[in-house]
């Protein structure tokens, strides 16, 4: 897919917010409060959503969408994803990734022997993960670290990873308990 094809998730919109027809919005931009300045921001059906206001809430915002003027028309948007045209969004900083140039990038191993394929980046709390698809079998979990991965090329739609030992291989990784 042509970078000029994709898009970016770049909100969430969650339960609504009293009466009037405001809603809880996740912002998942470099710079939260961002999210509105993108313009009007696209679901996956072609709607297109512009924020009219919004403020922050304790762990996202609280934002009122131009022509959802009630609880009920709030209540049809739970969960909704918006999106951005990856242009929107210009380049990424020095050593910075958007997820989706990620996705699709073919991984290999220092020696060059192929891996797969990226077909997700994970966040659970203690940083991003890649998750790579191999021609058969499960899928691989790469912590997203210069030492784990020193080298990316957005460009030339590849990566290489240099393992940690035993994360590949399952009898050094395999922390079951040993059979009796």
């Amino acid at each position: 897919m042509a970078a000029s094809d994709q898009r970016v998730c770049v909100a969430r919109i969650g339960a609504p917010h009293g009466v009037r027809g405001e809603v809880r919005l996740w912002s998942f931009t470099g710079d939260p409060a961002a999210v509105k300045r993108y313009g009007p921001l696209a679901a996956a059906d072609g709607r297109l959503f512009e924020i009219a206001s919004m403020r922050p809430a304790k762990d996202c915002f609280v934002a009122r969408l131009k022509g959802v003027d009630d609880r009920t028309a709030a209540e049809k948007l739970t969960n909704l994803e918006l999106y951005v045209p990856r242009e929107k969004l210009g380049p990424a900083g020095e050593d910075e990734f958007y997820h989706a140039d990620l996705i699709g990038v073919a991984a290999a191993d220092t020696s060059g022997t192929p891996l797969g394929t990226v077909i997700a980046v994970h966040n659970f709390g203690a940083g991003d993960i890649l998750e790579i698809a191999p021609p058969r079998g499960e899928t691989l979990l790469v912590p997203f670290t210069k030492a784990a991965v020193p080298e990316v090329d957005i460009p030339g739609r590849r990566l290489v990873v240099d393992p940690p030992p035993g994360l590949f291989d399952d009898e050094e990784g395999d922390l079951s308990p040993p059979s009796p």
